[in-house]
């Protein structure tokens, strides 16, 4: 309620703010919307000390005093903050990343992942995919609805590549 009231009464809020990678920091920041997303809310508000719009998962901040003073409210039409959530929620909030070669065309596999997710060509049947997720099973599993191969970096995503495995033996066994 405080969160809404603020964005309301276009009052500075400060708090202490998790990172999805447990980092700890202190935020100044000029609140402009609460929104819900896969059932969870978030604050999108102007970062004073980064300069930019941020996304702030609200379970992972801590209110620091009373807002502070009030301040004129930067213009941000409905499209605008819709495309800023999409992109501030598509990956930042995630506890598990990977980024996947897909050996197949861009714009199908664009059309199997919500139009957040950013999807880069690397030639005519080759492409550039950053997933991310709470859980290494759902990474997998999105993998898997793109019906190509693909190649991870498992350094830079060992759950993803236990999980691989896991369910590589899994599958295999069900064959007999």
């Amino acid at each position: 309620m405080a969160l809404a009231a603020a964005c309301r009464d276009h009052e500075r809020l400060r708090f202490d703010y998790e990172s999805w990678g447990g980092a700890a920091t202190r935020r100044a920041v000029e609140p402009h919307r609460v929104v819900s997303s896969a059932r969870r809310w978030y604050l999108l508000g102007w970062d004073l000390d980064r300069d930019d719009w941020r996304t702030f998962r609200v379970d992972r901040l801590r209110l620091r005093g009373a807002p502070g003073p009030r301040f004129a409210p930067r213009r941000l039409s409905d499209a605008d903050v819709a495309e800023r959530l999409a992109g501030g929620l598509a990956l930042a909030t995630w506890h598990y990343r990977a980024v996947v070669t897909v050996e197949a065309p861009a714009e199908r596999i664009a059309a199997r992942v919500p139009a957040a997710i950013a999807v880069e060509a690397l030639g005519p049947w080759r492409c550039r995919v950053e997933l991310g997720s709470d859980s290494p099973n759902v990474l997998a599993i999105w993998l898997g609805t793109f019906e190509a191969d693909f190649r991870i970096d498992t350094a830079d995503a060992p759950e993803l590549a236990e999980r691989l495995r896991l369910l590589a033996d899994r599958y295999t066994r069900a064959l007999g």
